[in-house]
């Protein structure tokens, strides 16, 4: 008899949580008619950028390739010849493909990246029918051309300190100046 008590008692507390947020809200979003904003740092499809002149910022250095601890990209690289200048560099990736089944969305493809040429955009609607349509090439990954942007790069990186009355300026200086007044300057004198 106690343990069909204490099932009851059981039931009663389920129950309750069940009826207290049947009054609620509902926080379901209508997909794809209604689409939920994400941060600017979400890390979702990867994009190849371009420079403004149209060049790809890929040089085919393979640094992403290497740091990814996945294993999801693969790249070819390609030597530029004078008819056939693709990226400011002396390489650029001739083939350049992300396996998003393996992809762990890490970023360390972006931060490896020495021009900036990868970002993981917040774009989250990656789904297929296939192991083949995951499975994205450079064509599909290149920004459009006469597009150029930074993608999610603003968003990671740090923004410069705005300058403070008595800060270091970048200007030239005595030793004197900086507290090292006994140590011989240009002209080989020590300054006072």
């Amino acid at each position: 008899m106690d343990e069909v008590i204490s099932d009851l008692i059981a039931l009663g507390k389920g129950l309750s949580i069940t009826f207290r947020n049947m009054l609620q809200k509902p926080v379901t979003i209508t997909y794809p008619e209604n689409k939920r904003q994400f941060s600017a740092r979400t890390r979702g499809r990867h994009v190849l950028h371009r420079y403004q002149d149209g060049l790809e910022r890929c040089v085919g250095c393979l640094l992403c390739q290497g740091t990814c601890p996945a294993g999801a990209i693969y790249i070819e690289p390609e030597e530029n010849t004078p008819d056939n200048k693709v990226s400011a560099g002396e390489r650029h990736a001739k083939v350049f493909d992300v396996d998003l089944l393996r992809c762990i969305y890490c970023g360390h493809c972006e931060f490896a990246c020495p021009t900036n040429a990868i970002t993981l955009e917040n774009n989250t609607a990656i789904a297929g029918y296939t192991r083949e349509s995951l499975l994205i090439h450079k064509h599909e990954l290149l920004e459009e051309s006469g597009k150029s942007t930074l993608g999610s790069t603003v968003a990671w990186d740090a923004q410069p300190p705005t300058p403070q009355e008595g800060a270091f300026d970048g200007s030239s200086t005595s030793a004197a100046a900086v507290g090292q007044g006994h140590r011989a300057g240009p002209s080989g004198k020590a300054s006072h």
